[in-house]
């Protein structure tokens, strides 16, 4: 399927007024959907790049963040290596900071105007979001990474796909204390296997051209 061009929707820079929020299954497409939906929009997407901004906020080296990025470590609390602290008087968790620091960026980039971002709760660190979560059945979520990772073994894509999903899951209940994947915690709830990222996409577009003919 050719991109996203034909599904352009003039003046969407100046319609479309809210962050748009996209959880999603691994393997699904949610993040190609986030990047074809930033596209299309003309506004700024941001996934990995939460990493670097929030790192640098407090002064944590990347490499740390990607080790805590969407899920949970338990850190040993005698090893100084996984704290560090805001003030003297008392020692976070580092999954607990690194929380706090990527909510932080996600405000901040929120209040600059609309934009995509992907995943770190984002639907509920924000209170005014378009949310979105993208699914799809298993095979066809096997079937789209081995088409990304040629080589790879089935059984261990599948393995390998539960164990992402569970870190997301236990990630978000812990932070957010609402259930990830639950379609009432959304606005949209797409499923990639049978249409695609672009069929996504179109829908996506169809949702938020309804919104907009509400508040216009």
């Amino acid at each position: 399927m050719a991109g996203a061009g034909p599904y352009k929707w003039k003046g969407a820079v100046n319609i479309m007024d809210k962050v748009i929020t996209i959880s999603r299954e691994f393997g699904s497409g949610g993040r190609e959907l986030g990047v074809k939906l930033a596209k299309v929009l003309e506004i700024p997407f941001y996934d990995k790049e939460l990493i670097s901004m929030a790192a640098d906020d407090i002064n944590i080296a990347k490499e740390a963040f990607l080790r805590y990025d969407e899920h949970i470590v338990t850190d040993d609390p005698l090893d100084r290596n996984f704290y560090h602290a805001f003030s003297d008087i008392y020692q976070v968790p580092m999954s607990d900071q690194i929380f706090v620091a990527q909510s932080s960026v996600i405000r901040r980039l929120a209040s600059r105007g609309p934009c995509v971002i992907v995943g770190r709760c984002a639907d509920m660190v924000l209170e005014d979001s378009i949310n979105i979560f993208v699914y799809a059945k298993m095979k066809n979520r096997i079937r789209r990474l081995m088409e990304l990772e040629s080589g790879s073994d089935e059984k261990e894509m599948e393995r390998r796909i539960r164990e992402v999903d569970r870190k997301r899951k236990d990630y978000y209940q812990y932070y957010t204390g609402n259930a990830w994947g639950r379609a009432q915690n959304y606005h949209l709830c797409v499923e990639s296997g049978l249409v695609g990222v672009d069929g996504c996409l179109r829908a996506v577009m169809a949702y938020l051209k309804e919104y907009t003919s509400e508040i216009g």
